[in-house]
């Protein structure tokens, strides 16, 4: 069992499946809601427990998926598409360990100027097959 909160603890969750290797993506709106790139795994929808949600409010960042945040704190932890096969979540929010390793870098056409993406991992100007789920298809 995995679990994760806010910063204040308004908000807390349990995942009772597998998590997704972790994606660096690089994306304006994740830069935007983080201040740098997002690191982020992904679980099932089915297998997420919002264990205390009185803080947790969404967005709709764009027509297809909301975030999820804490109206108290602030702290961005979810990102919700409209499918809801699956949340991505943001790792810095887990409990360690997480046991978890970074697998690419997605959206890196729209990196920001001031660092560089020069680790060895796979890099992706756009999303790939392995941000998602065996047998889903975007």
């Amino acid at each position: 069992m995995t679990s994760g909160r806010c910063l204040c603890g308004a908000v807390s969750y349990t995942i009772s499946g597998d998590l997704r290797p972790i994606v660096y993506c690089h994306c304006e709106q994740c830069r935007r809601t983080s201040g740098h790139f997002v690191a982020a795994t992904a679980c099932r929808q089915s297998q997420i427990s919002l264990d205390e949600s009185t803080g947790m409010a969404w967005y709709r960042s764009s027509p297809d998926a909301q975030r999820g945040f804490c109206k108290t704190c602030g702290s961005s932890l979810f990102w919700a598409p409209e499918h809801g096969r699956y949340w991505g979540i943001f790792a810095g929010t887990l409990d360690r360990p997480t046991g978890l390793k970074a697998s690419s870098h997605i959206y890196v056409h729209m990196a920001s100027d001031y660092y560089d993406i020069d680790d060895g991992l796979p890099a992706y100007e756009e999303e790939f097959s392995s941000c998602y789920f065996p047998g889903d298809v975007e």
